[in-house]
């Protein structure tokens, strides 16, 4: 089984090993694409979660147990090719590689699997190529 997932940690758990935890309890492999902690001290991690089906549901468990919030991520961006003026700026602010200027073309290319949902492309992009689908 494997997810993408969006977890948030109350200040009370940002310090605690517990991506560690869901990697030596449970055999789960933690890719976690996207991960930050605002001043008050709480935390999002955007993460693909991959398992036995079983570890997987066991390891939410295990994480709404010590207080993180658990949300598949459900909302994915949409490369609306037709509006593209292939000017490059969404892949300069893309930190996960999901869109690249494809050389000696230079033609923008949208990777949809390696997206982690950030939406810097939105607000880069001049022609508004980019959508949030929910």
């Amino acid at each position: 089984m494997k997810k993408k997932m969006v977890l948030y940690f109350p200040a009370t758990v940002v310090e605690q090993p517990v991506t560690y935890s869901l990697i030596r309890d449970y055999d789960l492999m933690i890719n976690i694409l996207k991960a930050d902690i605002n001043p008050k001290m709480e935390g999002r991690i955007v993460a693909e979660i991959s398992g036995e089906e079983k570890n997987f549901h066991d390891g939410l468990e295990f994480l709404q147990s010590v207080g993180v919030r658990t949300f598949p991520l459900e909302q994915e961006i949409i490369w609306v090719e037709e509006r593209c003026t292939h000017c490059g700026a969404c892949a300069v602010i893309c930190p996960a590689g999901a869109l690249v200027v494809e050389r000696p073309e230079m033609v923008v290319q949208f990777k949809s699997d390696k997206c982690i949902v950030c939406e810097h492309c939105i607000t880069a992009c001049p022609a508004r190529a980019m959508e949030v689908c929910y």
